[in-house]
């Protein structure tokens, strides 16, 4: 059995902000819940509180590169790893596969190939066995939240999300029962961390709310853990 390549989490690391950010839209766009990092640094604490199925790495990176992060993390991480790079060489391919990477793809490269591959790789990445399978749909009492589809369903009424919204269900959904951090939440939506983007996690939180809560003011599903950030409890 394999990972299902739709709906599954994949990690962009890339200093270039504008690659990032267009591998993270083509790759949504696919069914795939895409979280960027800028560097090195950055994804090591994304990894810390967060669970991926796959990593796309820039290779040329400030700090440090692809390789020497590739090769630290294959000490104890054993997720599918896709290095990109502008350097094509037959001897930076050899590198990179001997630091662990599963594939490398010189750039310049057309989305679709990028695309093909991430779903190759998943489709041959064994199921991790010592972990239940993940629930399919969240209940929320009188409302249904599709995994797959990454859809809020009332009864039979498809519940309208913002982009925001849906990422946030998207992120609760992975880690249900787990508190996540104001400050991991702005790292996995990809933005910019800082006190201003943590209030701002609050009042999408309140939003979401709004749409998942029987009462609002006194959450039952979308819980405020004090001190410590939020955390989705299905029925």
């Amino acid at each position: 059995m394999s990972v299902e390549p739709n709906g599954a989490h994949l990690l962009i690391v890339d200093d270039d902000s504008r690659i990032r950010t267009l591998l993270a839209k083509f790759l949504s766009k696919n069914g795939y819940l895409a979280t960027v990092a800028r560097d090195a640094a950055h994804a090591r604490r994304l990894l810390a509180g967060l669970e991926f199925d796959m990593l796309i790495v820039d290779v040329m990176m400030p700090g440090e590169n692809g390789f020497d992060f590739t090769r630290d993390l294959r000490r104890t991480l054993t997720t599918p790893i896709m290095l990109l790079t502008a350097r094509g060489e037959p001897a930076d391919r050899i590198t990179g596969l001997e630091a662990g990477a599963d594939d490398y793809l010189p750039k310049p490269f057309e989305p679709q190939e990028l695309l093909l591959r991430v779903n190759a790789i998943l489709r041959r990445t064994p199921a991790d066995t010592s972990k239940p399978s993940p629930p399919k749909n969240l209940q929320l009492g009188a409302f249904r939240y599709d995994i797959s589809r990454a859809e809020l369903w009332h009864g039979e009424t498809l519940v309208r999300l913002t982009s925001t919204e849906s990422a946030l269900m998207k992120i609760f959904a992975a880690q249900p029962g787990q508190t996540l951090s104001r400050n991991r939440l702005v790292e996995a939506l990809g933005q910019g961390n800082s006190t201003a983007q943590e209030r701002a996690i609050d009042v999408q939180i309140t939003r979401l709310r709004r749409k998942i809560e029987a009462d609002p003011k006194s959450p039952r599903y979308l819980q405020t853990v004090r001190g410590a950030g939020y955390m989705i409890v299905p029925d």
